[in-house]
């Protein structure tokens, strides 16, 4: 059920997505007079799950959800329609337009994307406000993985500054670590300030470490769930169960106890339960994994005290642009990171899977939307990108175009049509490959 809610959210954005980008390029193709012969969400190489024809255009739905198109008259796209282009030039076509118009029109989609996400970013704002963990409430300290420990940091650190820069929200902390390029960290570690070296050699394990910093909470383990592998369940412990400690020994912090099963790991432990009021001693084995296969019931709003902003309409669209403008400064960042052999960023690209994973396992209208807004200015990025076969391959020539009063040939733009396609279509193999290599690690 979970993958089938994640499925259904990744789906609906992308639809949304792909429609509204489209929709660009077909609206500034209508205002400058061209013709549009084909609107289709996904592709539809041989055939079409739906389809139907109003005035000069034929609207549809593909089989293959690898994006949408636009077909408009005397254009050079993945059509590759020759046969027309053989043709001499008509005034309702693409090729006879004036440079600007060619470019608007082949700007719209991106240009739809942000605006969208703008306004979404803007809305969810006014609806839902905005919530977060400041990090000076993090009062119990952090707990960190093993790429944690590799940098220096400790259990119970209390992370002060990155670069100097004191971070407002507890969550930012890493991104602004990776994306910053932060050289140090400052931290509180019992009475004493310490400052750590980032080191750049760590950086590609922090891009694939999503535990490296966690808030550290006091020791409470009541039993709400039980994993699909669970030691204690085959124990016989039920759900409402609360462990208060493993061998005698009384933990102070979650995390202590998590260590305490981990060193145990294929050894017998005597764990003391509260069932019901009543107190009793239970004997497991754990597996190789060091862990009981269980979830506690933790409310991390009920121990710590986040903040929330609400805005009113009118102050939401400022703010909506702001976060806007911040989450492409950020995705620029990360995109940078690809090209750096040093981060090994490139390992950690992924497909449709990586993509659907990011939904949460559960309908969630906020989350859904968050993720739509992100995922339409990571569409916006991507299509300007200076691609053949994307829409900033069609403006870099456009460019070209208007720099020199030169338009390339038909020719070369067929050719760097198809050599574009190629390079996209390798990227896609490459991105679907890394995110099914990952299933088996």
């Amino acid at each position: 059920m979970v993958i089938l809610i994640k499925a259904a959210q990744f789906v609906l954005s992308i639809s949304i997505l792909v429609i509204l980008h489209e929709f660009g390029h077909f609206i500034f193709a209508k205002i400058f007079n061209c013709r549009v012969e084909k609107f289709y969400l996904f592709f539809d190489p041989w055939f079409s799950l739906f389809k139907v024809k109003k005035g000069e255009t034929e609207y549809g739905i593909g089989w293959l959800p690898l994006g949408g198109y636009v077909k408009i008259s005397g254009m050079i796209d993945e059509s590759m329609d020759k046969e027309q282009m053989k043709l001499p030039p008509q005034p309702w076509e693409f090729r006879s337009k004036s440079t600007w118009e060619r470019l608007l029109i082949m700007i719209g989609g991106v240009l739809f994307n942000l605006i969208f996400a703008l306004l979404l970013y803007s809305m969810i704002l006014f609806t839902w406000g905005e919530q977060y963990l400041p990090n000076t409430n993090v009062k119990y300290g952090i707990v960190v993985s093993e790429t944690g420990r590799e940098i220096g940091l400790k259990n119970g650190d209390k992370i002060i500054s990155v670069d100097g820069k004191k971070i407002e929200s507890f969550s930012k902390i890493v991104p602004t670590i990776v994306l910053d390029d932060a050289k140090t960290i400052e931290v509180q570690r019992d009475s004493q300030r310490i400052t750590l070296e980032i080191k750049k050699e760590i950086i590609p394990k922090l891009l694939t470490d999503k535990n490296i910093l966690s808030v550290r909470v006091p020791f409470s383990c009541k039993i709400i769930a039980f994993g699909k592998q669970s030691v204690a369940r085959d124990a016989g412990f039920e759900l409402g169960d609360e462990i208060l400690s493993v061998d005698s020994l009384k933990f102070r912090y979650y995390d202590e106890f998590v260590e305490k099963l981990i060193s145990s790991k294929d050894k017998e432990i005597n764990l003391e339960v509260r069932r019901n009021g009543v107190v009793s001693f239970r004997k497991v084995t754990l597996g190789k994994t060091g862990t009981l296969g269980i979830a506690p019931d933790y409310d991390l709003a009920a121990i710590f005290e986040y903040k929330t902003i609400e805005y009113t309409f009118l102050e939401s669209i400022p703010a909506g642009i702001s976060k806007g403008y911040r989450a492409v400064g950020d995705y620029l960042k990360q995109f940078r990171l690809l090209f750096s052999p040093q981060t090994k960023a490139y390992e950690s690209l992924g497909g449709f899977i990586a993509i659907g994973n990011i939904f949460p396992g559960i309908w969630d209208w906020e989350s859904f939307w968050n993720l739509t807004a992100f995922l339409s200015i990571i569409l916006a990025v991507m299509n300007i990108l200076p691609i053949p076969a994307l829409d900033g391959g069609h403006v870099l020539f456009l460019l070209y175009e208007i720099v020199t009063g030169r338009k390339p040939s038909d020719k070369f733009l067929e050719n760097a049509q198809i050599a574009g396609m190629v390079l996209l279509f390798a990227l896609l193999l490459f991105a679907n490959g890394n995110d099914i290599l990952k299933l088996f690690k």
